[in-house]
C-alpha cells in the first residue's frame, strides 16, 4: 500500500485477479432463518433504490447479468448472496428510500437488512452507495446511523460519477468525507466509481479484497471449450 493510504500497482492486479475469478449467484434470503452459514467473508452493498447497486457489482466480477437490474426500483426485497471464488460472498441489500410496495412490506425488509447487519459475525464491510449527482441526502443518515449502531465498518462509495466533471467530483469526494469525518464506524475513505466507464473499479475490487484479507497469487485458470 502507498503511503497515502492508496493500493499499489501489484495489489490492484491481485484484487483484479481475484475478481475475475468464477461469480456466481447463491441465494436470496428473506428472513434471517434463510440466511447462508457464517463461514465466509462478506462483504456488503446497500444504497437508495436505483443508485446502482446491480450494475456495480456486474461491473466487479465483469459479469453483466450477476446481479438483475430491475426497471422497478425499490424491487429487490431479499438479501442476495453471489459468491466469489468460494472465497468471499457479496451480499446485496434491500434498496431504501423508494418503493411501490406497502410501507409495512417496505419497514419490513429494510429491518431484514438491519437484522442481517447486526447479527452477521464475518460482515468484514459494508459499502453505501451514494449517486454523485445527488450526493448525500437526508434519506441517506438513517443507514449511517444503523452501520455506527450496530458498529459495522463502511465505506462511502459514490455511483454514476462519468456523468459528472472530474473537479465536481473530487470536490464531492472531499464535501463526503468532511461530513462522515466523526461518524465511529465510517472507513475514511471514499471513492467515487463509474460502472459504466469503469472508473474506481479496479481500486474498489482492491478495498474489498483488503477488507476481507484475501489475495489471490495466481491468474485463474484459462477457460477450455
Amino acid at each position: 500500500m502507498n503511503t497515502d493510504g492508496t493500493f499499489d500497482e501489484a495489489e490492484i492486479e491481485a484484487a483484479r485477479v481475484l475478481f475475475a475469478r468464477q461469480a456466481t449467484f447463491l441465494m436470496g434470503a428473506v428472513s434471517v432463518d434463510g440466511l447462508p452459514p457464517s463461514d465466509m467473508p462478506e462483504v456488503a452493498f446497500a444504497g437508495r433504490s436505483n443508485v446502482g447497486k446491480s450494475s456495480l457489482i456486474n461491473a466487479l466480477v465483469g459479469h453483466k447479468k450477476l446481479a438483475r437490474a430491475s426497471n422497478e426500483p425499490g424491487r429487490t426485497r431479499e438479501v442476495n448472496f453471489f459468491v466469489l471464488d468460494d472465497a468471499i460472498r457479496l451480499v446485496d441489500l434491500p434498496g431504501y428510500g423508494w418503493a411501490r410496495a406497502s410501507k409495512i412490506t417496505t419497514k419490513k425488509f429494510q429491518n431484514l437488512g438491519r437484522d442481517y447487519l447486526r447479527g452477521r459475525a464475518n460482515l468484514k464491510r459494508a459499502y453505501l452507495l451514494i449517486d454523485a449527482r445527488h450526493g448525500l441526502k437526508e434519506v441517506d443518515i438513517e443507514p449511517m446511523d444503523a452501520f455506527d449502531k450496530a458498529a459495522v465498518s463502511y465505506q462511502i462509495i459514490l455511483t454514476k460519477a462519468d456523468k459528472m466533471k472530474p473537479a465536481e467530483v473530487a470536490a464531492l469526494v472531499a464535501a463526503t468525507q468532511k461530513a462522515i469525518a466523526k461518524r465511529p464506524a465510517a472507513f475514511p475513505r471514499v471513492l467515487a466509481t463509474s460502472s459504466e466507464k469503469g472508473t474506481g473499479i479496479p481500486e474498489l475490487r482492491a478495498e474489498v479484497a483488503a477488507a476481507c484479507e484475501v489475495l489471490p497469487l495466481t491468474e485463474p485458470p484459462a477457460v477450455t471449450d
